[in-house]
């Protein structure tokens, strides 16, 4: 062969080597692309669910005759026998001991206040008694004496007269009871708490002449 024959060879091998390089390297890249296109672009489809299939309709229920009824037993009564009664007799309490003890002595009454009525400034009123001497009596100079009762009051003074003893004149009589009951002035008695009270008093006038 000759040399430009090579060069031809050469020039062609080569131009079919590029060729085959740029189809390689094309079709890699349309390969690539397709590849990441599937690969971004996924399509997600949402599965449907189910339908759920219908119950089956329940069974026909036949015409059953219902059980007859039958009536309980009674019930029997059965009652415990009772517990036995146990009887306790139980002694009485002693009796309780009663300690007496002496009580002690009521403490003294106070000290009685009570004093009977006594006369006051008899000697004067006496005197006055004698000074009205009936004049009757001293005309016909009758004397005699005359025993009186009093009652006197708690102011002191003479509410009533008596004559416990007649001088078998009456109007000497007459005259001592009045001569007490106008001028006769006592201390009233006193009761139990100190208080004045009512008392009687017994006396005789004497009737006299000089």
């Amino acid at each position: 062969m000759s040399g430009n024959k090579i060069t031809a060879l050469v020039i062609v091998a080569l131009i079919h080597v590029f060729v085959g390089y740029a189809l390689v390297t094309g079709l890699a890249y349309e390969a690539a692309k397709k590849v990441i296109n599937k690969v971004t672009t996924v399509d997600i489809k949402e599965d449907k669910p189910k339908e759920e299939e219908p119950p089956p309709p329940p069974p026909k229920q036949e015409n059953v005759p219902p059980p007859p009824i039958v009536a309980p037993p009674p019930p029997i009564n059965i009652a415990p026998a009772p517990p036995p009664v146990q009887t306790v007799i139980t002694p009485p309490p002693p009796p309780p001991v009663v300690i007496q003890t002496a009580a002690p002595p009521p403490p003294p009454p106070p000290p009685s206040k009570a004093k009977g009525a006594s006369p006051k400034g008899m000697n004067s009123w006496a005197a006055r008694i004698q000074a009205n001497y009936p004049t009757r009596a001293a005309r016909e100079e009758r004397e005699g004496r005359v025993g009186v009762r009093v009652t006197i009051g708690a102011d002191g003074r003479v509410s009533s007269c008596s004559v416990t003893s007649s001088s078998g004149s009456p109007d000497l009589d007459e005259a001592a009871c009045d001569g007490m009951s106008r001028y006769a002035r006592f201390n009233p008695a006193i009761d139990t708490a100190g208080n004045p009270t009512t008392d009687t008093y017994s006396t005789a006038i004497v009737y006299k002449l000089n």
